[in-house]
């Protein structure tokens, strides 16, 4: 088991965002989190991935403890994520976003980075790996050097993915990132995350909308409503599930 939570709460003032939350990852699986707008995904989200200390609960990463720490050790320990609205350098190139990723796994310093003190070999690894994982993203070899701000819309979501998958993560969190695509790129998405998967040996764990594609990539589906686990199983058993179908998929879904 890679990621465990056990009773995770997250409240503001008097509103109980997540409430008493189990949740479970195994290593290399692909997990989806859905259920209606304010469901509390998100916030979820932002409590594993140190964004939030939980009200209570414990969250463990490879058998570790890692509720409260800071978000920098949480990425260092092995959890990347990406957000639902963009978060990229916009003023930086393709390459330079991918590189901030690095950082966490490079030894020279900001000091050291700034003053230009000898680290040859380790710049050298960053602008490697940083053109692998833009090829793996599969961002167009011209787009490495033109700022972030002006490649497409699916381009840029690619790039997010870059740049996250540069801390060398073993769980990557992705908040809806088909939010935007057309049919034929989500179905290419698709096709993607299974490659993450299986060459980068990752877990992963989507918050997504699109049940096409939630029901198609999934091994497992667990569904928020009102901040509580509604259900989790198979997506044959999500999907004819009457809690989940009253409260999320509607009939429509279910009778396709």
């Amino acid at each position: 088991m890679l990621l465990q939570t056990r009773g995770v709460t997250q409240r503001f003032g008097g509103l109980v965002a997540v409430d008493d939350v189990d949740f479970t990852v195994e290593a290399r699986s692909v997990v989806s989190l859905i259920g209606p707008n304010g469901a509390g995904k998100s916030t979820f989200f932002n409590t594993v991935a140190g964004f939030l200390t939980p009200a209570a609960g414990s969250i463990t990463f490879d058998g570790e403890e890692i509720a409260g720490l800071p978000q920098h050790k949480i990425v260092k320990a092995g959890i990347a994520r990406t957000f639902q609205n963009i978060r990229l350098f916009g003023q930086m190139t393709a390459l330079e976003n991918v590189m901030v990723g690095t950082y966490c796994r490079t030894h020279s310093g900001i000091v050291r980075s700034v003053l230009r003190l000898p680290a040859r070999r380790e710049e050298q690894w960053v602008l490697r790996r940083g053109r692998e994982l833009l090829d793996l993203c599969e961002v167009p070899g011209g787009a490495a050097e033109r700022l972030a701000s002006h490649l497409s819309y699916g381009h840029q979501r690619r790039l997010e993915i870059a740049r996250a998958l540069a801390t060398e993560p073993r769980l990557l969190m992705l908040d809806e990132p088909t939010a935007g695509m057309n049919p034929r790129e989500t179905a290419d998405f698709i096709e993607f995350l299974r490659k993450l998967r299986d060459e980068l040996e990752l877990a992963v764990v989507l918050i997504e909308h699109d049940m096409n594609l939630v029901m198609t990539v999934s091994e497992r589906i667990t569904v928020l409503d009102r901040g509580r686990k509604l259900a989790e199983g198979s997506p044959a058993e999500i999907r004819s599930d009457e809690r989940v179908i009253e409260a999320y998929l509607g009939r429509r879904h279910n009778d396709a």
